[in-house]
Order: structure tokens, then sequence, then C-alpha cells
């Protein structure tokens, strides 16, 4: 008695268990009479055939819930073949207008070279399938010759003995088609009848996948051609990458362009979308093509990001976008560039040192929209001079933070050689890609990100008697004080490597106490240029628009100004006023060494 009550409560546990644990198992097994308490005995493989097509299509469920083939799909589903369930062949058609077109078959030997397309309006079961959206049952030959006589040659040929058509739809939509074969004839009794619907459900989510996929790459294929498409005017050489790395598509929310202005200049554009999935990439595509129409309408650097921020906020996307967009001169060199929100460009100077350029910037795109303070700074480019524009993937992808991310790029930038830009851009991005997890695991990597890249290389155009080792241009506007700060810095890292520091802070002084003289005694701003020489001696002009020239003062003790001129006596080894067309210059010359060569 107790084991016969063992027995009986052990096979309610596993009924109780199936049901808990495979949602579908209520869907094709059947319970036992609830009269009997004991369940009738069944021959061994009745027991089990359900039990094992359950578990193959739980596996085939999992299969199918990541990215794969549909030939994979279809092997999945094979799976579920058994004595009572023969399924021998399968094929899914997707639909278009007026077709079915196979996308994957599985053990459908018929034209297996060529593509299967059928007419929607044809009288074959995978077309009344899909004309129906009902499920087509044709349990033998005989009913498949009676309902499709036009059709049942080509079947036969086959030499499958019952088919079962069902249609593949996603929120009402039909989405495909899938033709299941048979080798023996079946009843398509109600389990069986669950067994199929409930695989294509599964079918119906891969279908969905890997159109979706296909659309995805088909968009990231069009945005990659479209941003190799740049030519540099004689005078610039450009380089330019793009990796994508966090979203799994071929492009993400990162961009860049290069586009040829009426004027002969050249605009660099390099932004980064909030986000690395495909609305992120549908977003970028119509920024970028929006600021490539500003750009070619000849705006100026400020106008076109500030059109394109209130172009994006338009778009009630609901993303952000930082954008860095400069305007290069290939005959002058000049640069006029404008920031939002987005990385700090990178100066390599000839001997290989690399400056962090801050350039002043406004807020990120489609942030605040009224906003229009995307001030305007020139720099200038020497020859073999190179400007690097990157997005923050390439600076911090692998674990790394802003500032060890450009020490990584700084060190990989600085020793090659500026004649081979194109390897330059290799090395940077074969730096960080290398640090990455494998593929598979990049979505599991917090710091992966897009990464975009341009480099821009001034040509070199002639030779002087003693071209400068370094050189530095910057505008410093009343507008914008701390502009001095950022002037410090410029000068700091370009004697980066002199060995007097008391120099170094003589030469940052000097020029503070310049640009501090035009912003106090004029209303224009200060252009500064420096330039440092193979002999470690440093030359720097601050340049306005005023008339007045200075005049050498006594101050007191206590006066708050009028030392500028005394410090120039005092540390640099020779200084001067050159009157200009407009307005003068004040300059001034120091030295690494003790003495100041000829």
């Amino acid at each position: 008695m107790g084991r016969e009550r063992f027995e009986d409560e052990s096979e309610e546990v596993r009924q109780v268990e199936a049901l808990n644990d495979m949602s579908t198992a209520a869907r094709i097994r059947r319970a036992p009479p609830a009269a009997d308490p004991r369940p009738p005995q069944r021959p061994a493989h009745a027991r089990t055939a359900p039990r094992r097509r359950d578990a193959a299509l739980l596996e085939a469920g999992y299969g199918m819930s990541g990215p794969t083939s549909m030939h994979h799909v279809l092997q999945l589903a094979s799976q579920l073949h058994d004595e009572r369930f023969p399924l021998d062949g399968q094929m899914v058609f997707s639909v278009t207008e007026d077709a079915l077109c196979s996308m994957g078959r599985h053990n459908m030997p018929l034209n297996a070279e060529e593509p299967f397309q059928v007419r929607l309006d044809s009288a074959y079961p995978a077309a009344e399938a899909a004309r129906t959206a009902e499920p087509v049952y044709l349990a033998s030959p005989d009913e498949y010759a009676a309902r499709f006589p036009a059709t049942y040659q080509l079947a036969a040929r086959v030499g499958h003995e019952a088919w079962a058509c069902l249609p593949l739809t996603v929120r009402g939509e039909l989405v495909g088609v899938w033709l299941a074969a048979f080798s023996e004839p079946v009843a398509f009794t109600a389990d069986e009848q669950d067994l199929l619907e409930l695989t294509a459900e599964l079918l119906t989510a891969a279908v969905e996948d890997m159109q979706a996929a296909a659309a995805e790459y088909t968009l990231s294929q069009r945005l990659r051609h479209s941003m190799d498409q740049s030519v540099a005017p004689q005078g610039l050489t450009v380089a330019a990458r793009y990796v994508p790395t966090g979203g799994g598509l071929l492009v993400g929310g990162d961009w860049y362009d290069c586009i040829r202005l009426h004027n002969g200049n050249l605009a660099l554009v390099i932004g980064d979308v909030e986000g690395s999935d495909v609305h992120a990439a549908g977003v970028m595509s119509q920024l970028r093509t929006a600021v490539h129409a500003y750009a070619l309408e000849g705006h100026g650097p400020d106008s076109v990001l500030t059109r394109a921020s209130r172009f994006l906020s338009g778009q009630n996307s609901e993303r952000f976008a930082t954008c860095l967009y400069a305007e290069a001169d290939p005959t002058s060199g000049k640069l006029h560039l404008a920031r939002a929100g987005h990385p700090h460009p990178v100066l390599r100077l000839p001997d290989g040192t690399c400056l962090l350029k801050h350039i002043p910037g406004g807020l990120p795109l489609g942030l605040m929209p009224e906003a229009d303070d995307y001030p305007v700074t020139t720099l200038a480019l020497a020859g073999d001079e190179v400007l690097m524009l990157c997005t923050d993937g390439l600076i911090e992808s692998g674990g790394h933070d802003m500032y060890t991310g450009w020490v990584r790029l700084r060190d990989v930038m600085s020793p090659a050689p500026a004649g081979d830009l194109e390897g330059m851009a290799e090395r940077l991005l074969r730096v960080v890609t290398d640090s990455l997890p494998p593929h598979a695991d990049r979505r599991r990597e917090a710091r992966a990100d897009d990464m975009a890249l341009l480099l821009v290389r001034r040509d070199p155009v002639g030779h002087t008697a003693e071209p400068p080792l370094r050189h530095l241009a910057l505008t410093v506007t009343q507008e914008r004080a701390d502009g001095v700060a950022l002037a410090r810095q410029e000068i700091s890292g370009l004697l980066h490597d002199w060995s007097d520091a008391d120099r170094v802070d003589s030469a940052v002084l000097l020029t503070t106490e310049l640009i501090g003289n035009v912003m106090v005694h004029t209303d224009a701003p200060a252009s500064v240029h420096a330039d440092l020489t193979s002999h470690h001696s440093l030359y720097v002009g601050v340049t306005d628009g005023g008339d007045d020239m200075p005049h050498q003062l006594s101050p007191g003790e206590l006066a708050p100004g009028g030392r500028g001129l005394m410090l120039l006596d005092a540390l640099a080894a020779q200084w001067g006023v050159r009157p200009e067309a407009e307005g003068k210059t004040v300059w001034f010359v120091i030295s690494d060494a003790e003495t100041v060569p000829p």
C-alpha cells in the first residue's frame, strides 16, 4: 500500500514539475481522467515521446533566441522528429508584395541551388496559408492532390507524405510562412497541431530578429560607404576610421564627415549620438545629413552647430549628440573650430610632441536648442603637423578614463611618423581594439563604445632657413576670460621638455601678462602666436587691434598694475613692439639655455 501511494505521488510530482518548468507541456499533453487516481499504463515509447519532444522544443527555443541563421534555426526545429512526429523537411518563406520567397530550407532538395519563389495568388499550400493567415494541413498525398492538383506533382517529386503550412505573424502582420513536410502520413491531431503552432511561434521570433538584423546591416553598409567617400584638397591629407564595438551593429551613433566646401575649404566633422543601437544609428544618419547640408549652405562652424542643435531637438528623438566641426583652409593651414560637448582635439607637432588643444565649446546638440553659444577658435597647422579628432569611445574603451585614455593615445601617436597618416590611424585603433574582449562579450563590457577617428595633416609647403620645431596659435576673446588659463596650459605643453622649470614659468607669466594687457586696455581679442626653434628658443607674439603703444611706467609698491614691461625687461632675452596694419604685436624671446642663440 505504501509503495503504491509513493508511486502515485511520484507521478503527480512529475506532472506538476512538467507544467511549472515548461509552459508548452499543458498544450501538448492532455491530463489523465480525474476519476482514476492511478494513471493508465501506456507503452514506453508513448510515455517518453512527448517528454522527449518537450525537452527538444525547449532546447530549440533557447537556440533560436540568440542571433543565428535560418539554416541553424531549421536544424534546431528538426530535432522534434520522432516516430510519432516524422518531421522530415522544412522551408521558411518571406513575404513580398506579390510572392513568397524561400529564406531558408532543411532537407528540401528541390532546386537546392536556386531560391524557391511562388506567387501569392498561386494554388500552393503555403500561398493559401499566407492569403488566409490560417494553417493548411495536408495529412496525405491524396489530400494534397485533391486540394491542390496544380502543384501536387511538384511536391510528389520530393517524396514527402504529409505537409503543414503555418503563417508566421507578428502583431497581426504576416512576416512569413513555415512549410513542414513529413516522411509518413500524419493525422494532425490536436496535440500535433499544438506542437506545430508552438514551433511556428519560435520561428516567427527568429524570422523577425533576422529581418531586423538584415535591415540594420543594410543601413550600416550605406552609412559606412557614405562615410568612406572623402577626398581632401591639395595641401591637406586626411585619414579616417570607424569601428563599431558597443552595439553589435556595423554602425552606431558615432560618425565622421569630410565635406568639400564651395569656397575650396574642407569641413571636418566628428560626432557621437547618445547610444549604440539602431535608433542611435538612425538619428545619427539624419543629423549627419543635416550638418552636411548646413555646411554646404556656407554657414560658419558656430552657425552650423546652432542649426544642428535646433534640428536634433525638433526630431523628438530624446537623444543628444556631441560634435566638433572644423573648417580648414588648405592654402594657409588655418582651421576654424567649434565644439558642442565633444572631446578636445589633439595636435601632434613635427617632433612628435602631442598637445591637447582646449577648445572652448557649448552644450551638446539637442539639449538646449535655444542656446547658440558655440565660440569659434582659430588654429594654424604648420607643415607636418597633425590634428586628431575622435569620439570618446577611442579614449575610454577598454576600461580607461579620459586621462589614462589620452595618455594611451599619446604614447602611440607621438612616435608614429607623420608621413604615414594611414599607419598612424591603424596604430591608434589597434592599441584600443586589442584591449577589448572578444566580440561576443563586448555587450557586457561596460566601457566599450563605438569609435570614430579623423586625422588631418598639413602637407609641407616649401622650406625655410629654420622651420619652427613647434608652433602655437590661439585667440583669447574679451567674453571668454577662461581663455587666459587655456593659453597658460598651451604654453606649458609647448615647453614640456625644457630642463629649466623656472624659465617655463617665466614664459607662462610673460604670455599671461601680455594677454592681460589686451583684456584690460582694449576691447579687441588677443591673438597669440608662439614658435619654438630647434635651439629651444621660444618666440611669443600677442597681437591686438589697439593703436596705443605700451609705455614704460614706474608703479609704486602697492600699484595694481603697470609692471608688464618691467617683467619683459627682467625675464625675456629680447622683447619689442611691432606695429601692424591694424593694431600692434608685443613680442618676446626666451630660451631654455643661458644664452640666446644668434
